[in-house]
């Protein structure tokens, strides 16, 4: 029996043995139900404070809860470690590492690359190894390929290596792992499928591609295509403050129409771990081949613009008080990037403090889920305990981010005046409230 027959009987029966590398918030939920789906589950992470947290029965994920966790690690089906020498037995590795851009906006390959350099060291014949980090065409054969097979292992013989980008939403309670489709190319045919078999046990959908390479190109193109249509949008909000037009109402009619047409809302700019950050590597990626993807870099101009927009905002609303941006007090509710979350990765609100700051404002911040952000400038803020006074003592407040916590009516009554840049006054008409 060869080896792919053996790790197919092996997931099939859950006497597989499953490592996920990056316990993160795209690592973490998976090794979760890839433990609950009956494997054995080694979760590595080079943050000690996780790896404590974990084998503790502790989570640090919203989107997991601390039962889930205790349980598995009760049951001893979940443990975690920061030492590559104790995945040397498992039978599957999937790889969540972290892929952030250098200020060069240039892709940084290290975390990839340090992974898949301790993977080689431990690798045996009749191990499946899956990238799942966001990145650009081709890094699964560039990189993964031949660090890992060696001239003593055959690709889809003794060694199997896919790509199987992640779809984790954080924050979102109606998809999660398991119920949403999961895209695996493998780099032979036989990658595919072993690929396949380790994620039918988790997940409810499988869809195969050609190749990594297609499905690496899958992922791009879905957050491409948001980031392209956002900053469309965007556009279209500041179009329409140029003509005294109402955005807000020509979305909400444009949506009316039942085909040809998706509604996407402004905001205060892009943030997160994907939007603002995956288009830039296939962006990278065609410069290398002589080809401007102009449709990112337009998207990318605005929607990185949408903070000084913003900020236009918050002194115009102080003008119609006679004060200066210069002394006034400003609060910001809300720095997370989206709603119901406590990441505050490439976050719109991070720009409009240190635009405000820079101004001579006098910031302060609240957010229910964020205690504290570390600005650029190596400045560290906390969030201000929440109370009216608050609300009464600043010039301006920012609705930056609408966390559901937040009592809109409450802060409309007590704030002298609201910049809204997320369209929670949608039906409200009040003098102190101006939106995007």
């Amino acid at each position: 029996m060869g080896y792919k027959q053996i790790l197919l009987r092996k997931l099939a029966a859950r006497e597989a043995q499953v490592a996920v590398v990056g316990l993160g918030y795209v690592g973490l939920p998976l090794a979760v139900e890839f433990a609950e789906s009956g494997f054995r589950v080694i979760g590595l992470d080079v943050d000690a404070q996780k790896v404590r947290k974990i084998n503790a029965g502790e989570s640090y994920i919203d989107d997991v809860a601390g039962e889930r966790v205790r349980a598995l690690v009760a049951g001893r089906r979940f443990s975690a470690t920061d030492c590559y020498e104790d995945l040397r037995q498992v039978d599957a590795i999937s790889i969540c590492v972290p892929t952030p851009l250098r200020k060069t906006r240039d892709p940084d390959m290290s975390y990839i690359v340090q992974a898949a350099d301790s993977i080689a060291e431990i690798r045996h014949p009749g191990m499946l190894i899956v990238l799942e980090s966001t990145t650009y065409p081709g890094t699964t054969e560039e990189i993964i390929l031949p660090a890992i097979v060696g001239e003593d292992l055959a690709i889809g013989d003794d060694i199997f290596i896919a790509y199987s980008p992640e779809r984790i939403d954080p924050g979102n309670t109606d998809y999660s792992v398991s119920n949403t489709p999961k895209v695996v190319g493998g780099i032979t045919a036989d990658c595919t499928e072993v690929a396949k078999a380790l994620y039918q046990a988790a997940v409810d959908e499988i869809i195969a591609v050609s190749s990594p390479t297609a499905a690496e190109m899958v992922k791009l193109l879905e957050n491409t295509f948001r980031a392209v249509n956002i900053g469309l949008v965007n556009e279209m909000a500041l179009m329409c403050d140029k003509l005294d037009i109402d955005v807000w109402e020509v979305i909400q009619a444009a949506a009316s129409k039942p085909f040809g047409y998706m509604p996407f809302y402004p905001g205060p700019g892009l943030g997160g771990h994907c939007i603002p950050v995956d288009p830039h590597y296939l962006s990278w990626k065609l410069k290398t081949l002589n080809y401007n993807a102009r449709f990112i870099e337009l998207a990318s101009e605005i929607n990185t613009s949408m903070p000084y927009y913003v900020v236009d905002k918050i002194t115009e609303a102080l003008n119609n008080q006679a004060l200066s941006v210069r002394g006034s007090r400003i609060l910001i509710l809300g720095v997370a990037y989206k709603r119901n979350v406590d990441d505050v990765r490439e976050s719109p609100a991070l720009d409009i403090i240190s635009l405000l700051r820079q101004r001579g404002a006098e910031v302060d911040y609240h957010d229910p889920h964020v205690p504290q952000i570390q600005l650029e400038s190596d400045i560290r803020m906390r969030s201000k305990p929440y109370c009216a006074s608050l609300l009464q003592e600043a010039d301006c407040v920012v609705i930056v981010t609408d966390h559901c916590g937040y009592d809109w009516d409450e802060i409309a009554r007590i704030s002298r005046c609201i910049v809204d840049t997320r369209h929670v006054y949608s039906d409200r008409n009040s003098g102190n409230v101006i939106s995007l």
